[in-house]
């Protein structure tokens, strides 16, 4: 069998087919960060598992559906790139 690819295709090495490496690691970081501001923070077990979800499950969504296919990491530099020069285009068609 011969598989023809083509050029244009980005081949992208994945975790499960389903993960880029480098969001797994913005994951596993942010996760520990807020693990241990959770620990200093607060002593009762249900409010840290509480604030644990609601803080890292909304990130590891994002992560797994995605924005069109793009990289986590990629859509928050273009989306802090936005909000630091939040210029509004406006073009009009006659």
């Amino acid at each position: 069998m011969k598989f023809i690819i083509p050029r244009n295709y980005n081949f992208k090495n994945k975790l499960f087919g389903m993960f880029d490496y480098n969001t797994i690691v913005f994951n596993i970081i942010w996760d520990v960060f807020i693990f241990c501001l959770m620990n200093l923070i607060f002593d009762d077990f249900t409010t840290k598992a509480v604030i644990f979800i609601i803080c890292c499950f909304p990130l590891l969504l994002f992560s797994i559906v995605g924005f069109q296919h793009e990289n986590i990491l990629n859509f928050i530099v273009y989306l802090l790139k936005f909000l630091f020069s939040n210029k509004i285009y406006l073009f009009n068609k006659f």
